[in-house]
């Protein structure tokens, strides 16, 4: 394979990590990994309208091409945030110059992880990828070395790994599955000759890894009841890393299962693994729904709510058929928009008002106007109010599930008004009334917040038919 975007997005981030790694000063080392990410953004952006010929290791089409522009354009704009972010992390004391650079490389090589992950041909190179995202975000969840980071990371880390070993099981399944038709080397393990010959694979063996990949790559994807790591990482660790949780590590690990779920599609003789992602993510939904009443850390309250969306989008994937799978898609896309844009305003919030705990917050539109109507304008979208986009993908999947499954339309219906029922309770106490707390001016930039939120706003008007085009195809593929 010549040198393209799809190893662009590889070598951006790569080097530009060795190279934050060795400079020295906050200023310099936070410009360049803005830099950094807007060319790995366009790079992702050339790969749109050019498509490299599949090799043994790495793979551009239709469907990784919706999640490369995503995480690459989110990654871009949480770095923007990221500077004015971590710029008052060091002057209040919580990191040193040290640590600050350590930050900026291991932005750079999670970014590398990530879109390792979704360009690799070979199932066991993905494997690799994504645990070198879940090593990756480990060290910056711990970052603060706080007794409370430190215990969010080894729990991150000790969960992870049990899921991340799941899924290397479920991979090793596949390998065995394919080897006595493929033959033995890494032919077995290359994605676009699986997709080809997997109909004629062992079932059995199919069978059994769907449900390890299922176990595993859900722990990553933060489905309930394998969420545990995914609150304390959210609330422990910095800010625009539980964007980048939130808003891209947990798709990463959904597109590998994606990735899987067609391979047994292929095989007539295998299970349907639509059943199994239906069930995990109703129980997600409905978990978390309940949950965020409980929640008295803002940035806890948040995790919980990309549980439930995660849930959501699961649940719709496994549904499946075209517009299913449309919806699924572009809710994704919706939600890490979204809670992205939601953590960057939470982020400011706290370092203005000095703490998480949401008894300590109120107010917010009375003494910081533009981040408490940032945040409530974050909440009504990612609560599904119109005209919002997520308003438009949770329509279309409630009503395709009607259409076909009216129970679990009704429990997915209820959990999602019990969801908004806990959003909006919490909302009226840290946006209005009297606030609380410091009143001190918020340094930030507001670009990043406000872009994401006017491209939700419009997508719940108006969708670009070539958009459309795009998702519709991407659909029909995995259906």
């Amino acid at each position: 394979m010549t040198f393209n975007g799809a190893i662009a997005v590889l070598v951006i981030p790569a080097v530009s990590a060795a190279v934050l790694a060795a400079l020295p000063g906050y200023r310099t080392t936070a410009r360049l990994n803005v830099f950094a990410a807007l060319l790995t953004f366009l790079a992702a952006l050339s790969l749109v309208f050019e498509r490299p010929q599949p090799g043994p290791y790495l793979l551009v089409d239709d469907l990784n091409n919706v999640f490369i522009v995503l995480t690459t354009f989110v990654a871009f704009t949480t770095s923007v945030f990221s500077a004015s972010y971590i710029g008052h992390e060091l002057d209040s004391g919580r990191l040193t110059p040290t640590f600050l650079r350590f930050y900026h490389a291991m932005y750079q090589v999670l970014m590398f992880a990530m879109n390792l992950a979704l360009v690799a041909n070979n199932i066991g190179l993905m494997w690799v990828a994504i645990e070198l995202a879940t090593l990756t975000t480990v060290l910056m969840v711990g970052i603060y070395r706080t007794h409370e980071a430190l215990e969010a990371a080894w729990k991150y880390f000790i969960l992870g790994s049990v899921g991340i070993a799941l899924a290397l099981f479920g991979t090793i399944l596949i390998y065995m599955a394919a080897r006595p038709v493929i033959g033995e080397g890494p032919e077995a393990m290359v994605w676009t000759v699986l997709i080809t010959r997997a109909a004629s694979f062992d079932p059995a063996l199919l069978n059994v890894a769907f449900v390890f990949l299922l176990l595993g790559y859900g722990t990553k994807v933060g489905l309930a009841p394998l969420h545990a790591w995914l609150p304390d990482a959210h609330a422990e660790g910095p800010t625009p890393i539980s964007a980048v949780l939130s808003g891209l590590l947990l798709n990463v690990a959904l597109y590998a299962l994606l990735r899987f779920k067609m391979l047994l599609a292929a095989n007539p003789e295998a299970l349907a693994p639509g059943p199994l992602m239906i069930t995990m993510g109703l129980i997600s939904l409905i978990f978390a729904s309940f949950m965020l009443y409980r929640r008295r850390d803002i940035k806890r309250m948040f995790a919980y709510s990309s549980i439930e969306h995660m849930g959501i989008i699961a649940f719709a994937f496994g549904m499946g058929g075209p517009l299913a799978n449309f919806a699924g898609l572009l809710h994704m896309t919706m939600h890490s928009l979204t809670k992205s844009a939601i953590f960057f305003a939470v982020g400011h919030i706290a370092q203005v008002k000095g703490t998480q705990h949401m008894p300590d917050i109120r107010g917010l539109t009375v003494s910081h106007p533009v981040l408490g109507w940032g945040l409530v304008f974050g909440v009504v979208a990612i609560a599904g109010l119109p005209p919002m986009g997520i308003f438009m993908t949770e329509f279309l999947i409630v009503t395709t599930t009607f259409a076909r499954h009216p129970v679990l339309a009704v429990a997915l219906g209820l959990s999602l008004l019990v969801a908004l029922g806990a959003l909006l309770l919490r909302l009226n106490g840290l946006a209005f009334g009297d606030p609380h707390g410091s009143a001190a001016p918020a340094k930030a930039s507001f670009v990043p917040i406000f872009a994401h939120f006017a491209l939700v706003f419009v997508a719940g008007i108006w969708l670009p038919p070539a958009l459309v085009s795009w998702f519709q195809n991407v659909a029909s593929l995995l259906s």
